[in-house]
């Protein structure tokens, strides 16, 4: 068991269906859309943690190459597939990329990333030469800032749509940590 998997569907926790949120029915964090696309045809209600599971580790860890960061970093690959799994998967990625790119702009440590959205070889390699310049300070700074660029997201899209006022609160205690 993946422990980073493990530790998002406990965050996530059972089924809701709140009329605000665009997902719809959801449970253990996965939307009915998604289930439904991954062959789920049951109640979303019974979608069971195991399925989830599986759902999860495919579109939300291995699909974005959030399991390659783990290989240098627990903590940054926990915020990305966390991130991903509320925001989808492209958004931490490309903010992963624009913060090694603007970490790097003066040092020149490593070649700027193309901001795409997604972890290649390129994205990794960045992000291996900034952990080995900037150290454990390095990757709690980086942490930080992907928490400020997803605590931005949740502004932005709560002002243009009055209703996720109703989740912002929550996003931020759940998944925006700055420490």
């Amino acid at each position: 068991m993946n422990p980073i998997i493990d530790g998002i569907l406990n965050i996530e926790g059972g089924y809701v269906n709140n009329p605000a949120d665009r997902g719809g029915p959801t449970n253990w964090g996965i939307t009915e859309k998604t289930a439904r696309a991954h062959g789920y045809e049951g109640d979303m209600q019974d979608l069971s943690r195991e399925e989830a599971y599986r759902i999860l580790e495919q579109d939300y860890w291995i699909a974005p190459g959030f399991y390659r960061v783990a290989d240098l970093s627990l903590p940054l690959a926990f915020e990305l597939c966390d991130a991903g799994t509320n925001v989808g998967p492209a958004h931490p990625s490309r903010w992963l990329q624009r913060w090694l790119n603007i970490f790097n702009r003066t040092a020149k440590k490593y070649p700027d990333l193309i901001i795409d959205g997604a972890i290649g070889n390129k994205t990794i390699e960045a992000l291996k030469s900034y952990l080995a310049w900037r150290g454990k300070e390095g990757e709690n700074v980086l942490l930080q800032a992907l928490n400020c660029s997803q605590g931005e997201y949740y502004l932005m899209i709560s002002e243009a749509r009055e209703v996720n006022e109703e989740f912002i609160y929550g996003w931020i205690r759940e998944r925006v940590k700055i420490a």
